[in-house]
């Protein structure tokens, strides 16, 4: 590859898919580092995704099948930046891939996972799971490989995974390797991960059994997920008649996230619809500071759940979660600011709008970048050539991340230009 006709980019989830692909297809080379062993980000884990409410595979399979016709674009899973240096048209990169431990042979038949003796947390489905240490992330994973995860690996197991392997895909020799590299830009979209729910003491998450964060009802929901659809709470595996989703776990408030985390009250609505389309005698109430819903689709979407007599919105900080012991009940205590009173509730399940939190580690131990107080990238002091898409900027939705990464193309051909 010619180094000043390449772009890097830092994350495979939507965002930097669409930067890779929109740059190959404008003719240049992309280069996509994902630190996880599939691509997708947190896009693949969602059940649906705005605007049409379709499942997020619909999305992803076009824009896999474009990374696939092109062969400007070229990917590194299980693989982390080690060092940026350079300038503008002329950067020294530096990738670190682990080992996945399963070469290219692998046709994805299972007999690896079927023979492999040892289970692990599954991390894909908020550890609501297991997989075996053998595994592939998800049933329409890309790459279609399954990963072995040496940390549960015993010695005395790993001949049987790969006797089980007619194809001599498992290589336990795998050694992690480093790549070097040049780019003429650096496309930074790394993502964001959910804010930890344990932090907040008085909402009960991992005190209460029966209490979870929106990113695990959406595995919930979904039909690869821990529960094939179904939405069960954890404790009994019971049917979810009676929920209750809690708004701004963690966002707009000072001692957690200080910023509104944007796509929090469009989740909760959306996934109050699964709840009612799966049961439909079933019950949601929608405890919120305010609800946003900005934008024409999004506020008629808004309209279109209120119209449901079995949803329920109240206005309303919640002061405390906790548990039934006889039943595993949800209790929540709360205000009514429109009824003028304290409420106390019950519920099978409840879910809390765990915030947005910019996954900028990464890149800040990289390449020094800046971030805001919030701890966003601060866009207008990054270096020439380096860019940032999506919600590393801001918390956006999927929709927004893709026209900023689309803009972040744009800007990196200006970059290569004048390099």
């Amino acid at each position: 590859m010619a180094g000043n006709n390449t772009v890097l980019i830092i994350g495979g989830g939507f965002s930097g898919l669409t930067v890779a692909v929109e740059a190959a297809e404008a003719g240049l080379d992309a280069v996509i580092v994902e630190k996880n062993p599939y691509l997708g980000g947190r896009v693949a884990q969602h059940n649906k995704y705005f605007w049409k409410l379709c499942p997020p595979n619909c999305g992803l399979e076009i824009q896999f099948k474009r990374i696939k016709n092109n062969a400007l674009v070229k990917f590194y899973t299980l693989a982390e930046i080690e060092g940026i240096s350079g300038e503008e048209g002329n950067f020294d990169v530096t990738i670190r891939v682990n080992p996945r431990y399963v070469n290219e042979k692998c046709t994805g038949c299972n007999k690896c996972a079927e023979a492999c003796p040892v289970e692990r947390p599954n991390e894909f489905n908020f550890n609501m799971d297991t997989t075996k240490a053998a595994y592939l992330p998800f049933n329409q994973a890309f790459p279609f490989r399954y990963v072995i995860d040496d940390k549960f690996c015993k010695s005395d197991c790993k001949n049987i995974c790969m006797d089980a392997c007619k194809y001599n895909a498992i290589d336990f020799g795998m050694k992690p390797e480093t790549i070097k590299l040049k780019a003429g830009a650096v496309a930074m979209a790394t993502g964001w991960n959910p804010y930890d729910a344990a932090k907040m003491d008085n909402l009960g998450f991992g005190k209460v059994k029966n209490v979870i964060t929106n990113m695990m009802m959406e595995r919930l929901a979904s039909p690869n997920g821990p529960t094939a659809g179904k939405i069960l709470r954890p404790s009994d595996k019971k049917e979810v008649k009676n929920i209750a989703f809690v708004q701004c776990a963690g966002s707009r408030d000072e001692n957690h996230l200080a910023y509104c985390s944007y796509i929090c009250c469009l989740a909760s609505l959306k996934q109050a619809t699964y709840v009612r389309e799966l049961y439909p005698d079933s019950k949601v109430r929608i405890f919120y500071i305010d609800i946003r819903t900005p934008g024409l689709y999004e506020n008629r979407f808004l309209w279109k759940v209120q119209e449901d007599t079995n949803v329920t919105l109240t206005k309303g900080k919640v002061a405390g979660i906790s548990e039934d012991p006889a039943t595993g009940d949800v209790i929540i205590e709360a205000e009514d600011i429109h009824a003028g009173k304290k409420i106390k509730a019950k519920f099978d399940m409840v879910v809390l709008a765990s915030g947005m939190v910019p996954n900028t580690g990464e890149m800040k131990r990289a390449a020094g970048i800046p971030v805001t107080d919030d701890g966003f990238v601060n866009a207008p002091e990054l270096k020439k050539g380096i860019y940032a898409a999506g919600t590393l900027k801001s918390p956006v939705d999927v929709a927004r991340s893709v026209q900023d990464a689309t803009g972040v193309v744009m800007k990196s051909i200006q970059s290569l230009r004048r390099g």
